[in-house]
């Protein structure tokens, strides 16, 4: 049967991988909606070469250009915070929740609501609205499938198993392109060299959240929401090579590790075709050519942002969507040369010791808290300044 689908954010790395599958596989599915932030040419061009039912741009200023784009054609022009939510209540069979940022939560829930499947690569909504997803997604009937290497190699390698007899998850992470370097070192790191990624092909705000592991701090709070075996039975584990992508490990001491050439469309592809598989043009993976997997413990001194995400789970309450809209803040703050790379980590700190709002009771707490929060982080940006 074809399945219908829905892109948010198919302009973007993740939404390109998934579209390149789809063309791997055209007899198979049938796109209802895809959506963009500002680029509307982009956009356009994929909406008429997929035949999208609607096609959406977050930015309103942006509208004009898509309109034009699409005259003549029966495609559907919105923008807008609404016409995504709009775009992402339309049902679509399988929705990709691709939107970077906290920006993201609002259609990725209204997907959901849906009671369909969403592959979920937004890991800033999960992290600022974690409980509230999950408890969305069961109430609805929906299927919430992680589309992250590392969240979607623990569901792999669950399948088959329970999670009531899960002794330990191990999360890999490939320490980014400043792993050996010290804190002297990384002081002067520039923007460049941030989005520098050794093995993986990203945007510009994760690959710099990966150089701080912050990435994989945010990784944390997704897992502990996904998979809920307690934070203490959660571990991180640094492989540079990014080919183990995470691992499980039950009580009879089999560990089962899901491992794959460090493409994107992978993992993708298990989420597009799930409860199946498809075939796809990745390169295989090559063990004898790779030679040696290294493995070492994370160093919470010179990357304490694993530290910090630990800790915000603990607390709780509005702890990790603070975390999350604060980095946003830094993380934009240092690609625009406004703050040092090493004043991320300290400027998401001083937030979370600045300020305790209550706990978040629904959505329009949430967006309350990370819009305190990005003011607030601001403020500490502009002392920080460069």
């Amino acid at each position: 049967m074809t399945k219908s689908v829905s892109i948010f954010g198919a302009t973007g790395s993740v939404g390109q991988s998934t579209l390149d599958l789809i063309r791997q596989h055209p007899q198979d599915f049938n796109i209802i909606a895809l959506t963009a932030n500002t680029n509307a040419s982009q956009l356009a061009a994929l909406a008429k070469e997929f035949s999208a039912e609607i096609a959406v741009v977050a930015d309103d200023s942006a509208y004009k250009e898509l309109e034009q784009q699409l005259a003549g054609t029966s495609i559907q022009a919105a923008s807008g915070p609404d016409a995504l939510v709009a775009a992402a209540a339309m049902g679509a069979d399988w929705t990709m929740a691709a939107i970077v940022g906290c920006a993201g939560l609002p259609p990725t829930l209204a997907a959901l609501r849906c009671g369909k499947t969403v592959a979920l690569a937004n890991k800033e909504a999960l992290v600022s609205a974690g409980a509230l997803m999950i408890t969305e997604a069961r109430m609805a009937g929906a299927t919430l499938l992680p589309v992250d290497s590392e969240h979607n190699a623990i569901f792999q390698a669950l399948q088959g198993g329970r999670i009531d007899q899960v002794r330990k998850i191990t999360l890999t992470a490939s320490g980014g392109p400043f792993r050996t370097w010290t804190r002297e070192q990384m002081a002067g790191v520039t923007p460049e060299q941030a989005v520098a990624h050794p093995n993986w092909d990203m945007g510009a705000k994760i690959s710099v959240d990966s150089a701080t592991m912050m990435n994989k701090g945010l990784e944390l709070i997704e897992a502990h929401y996904l998979f809920p075996v307690g934070l203490q039975n959660i571990e991180i584990l640094v492989h540079p090579q990014s080919v183990i992508h995470s691992m499980v490990e039950y009580h009879d001491r089999s560990t089962l590790a899901q491992l794959g050439s460090p493409d994107m469309r992978i993992p993708i592809a298990s989420a597009l075709a799930w409860p199946e598989r498809m075939t796809t043009n990745c390169d295989p993976l090559d063990l004898a050519d790779i030679g040696t997997l290294d493995f070492e413990l994370p160093d919470e001194d010179r990357f304490p942002a694993t530290k910090i995400a630990r800790a915000v789970i603990m607390a709780g309450g509005a702890k990790p969507a603070m975390l999350n809209a604060a980095n946003e803040i830094a993380v934009a703050a240092f690609l625009n040369r406004a703050v040092q790379f090493l004043d991320i980590t300290e400027i998401v700190t001083r937030l979370l010791d600045s300020y305790s709002p209550p706990e978040p009771s629904e959505l329009a707490d949430i967006f309350a808290i990370d819009k305190e929060t990005r003011v607030r982080t601001e403020q500490l940006v502009e002392e920080l300044k460069v």
